[in-house]
């Protein structure tokens, strides 16, 4: 008689987190962007005049389509790169929610103001 041995469990490939930890930081450089384009479109004649897509919006048309290109590259690098990874997902999260909060912060009248 012929025993073959069966494992108590299936192989299973491993799980990674690359793919979400890359769109969670795609996310945070997306929002600084943004933020950044925002007050360089109002702070420059020469950006706020090349931002605009759009007449009748402005250079909002510019910021908002660039933010998001910016946003897709970034997300589609990270992907490729990531994807078959696991990566330190705290430190990702962390990176992002500081891009979050500064991007969040440089909307304020206040602190645009300073620049």
């Amino acid at each position: 008689m012929n025993r073959q041995k069966k494992s108590a469990s299936p192989v299973r490939p491993a799980l990674t987190n690359g793919s979400g930890a890359g769109a969670i930081l795609a996310a945070g450089i997306g929002s600084f962007t943004l933020a950044v384009l925002d007050i360089a479109g109002d702070k420059s004649a020469h950006i706020k005049s090349s931002l605009i897509f759009y007449k009748p919006t402005g250079p909002l048309s510019g910021v908002a389509i660039a933010a998001v290109v910016v946003w897709l590259l970034t997300w589609l690098l990270l992907e490729r790169r990531w994807k078959r990874r696991t990566v330190a997902l705290g430190r990702i999260v962390a990176m992002a929610l500081v891009l979050l909060v500064i991007s969040f912060l440089l909307t304020f009248p206040p602190i645009v103001n300073l620049f």
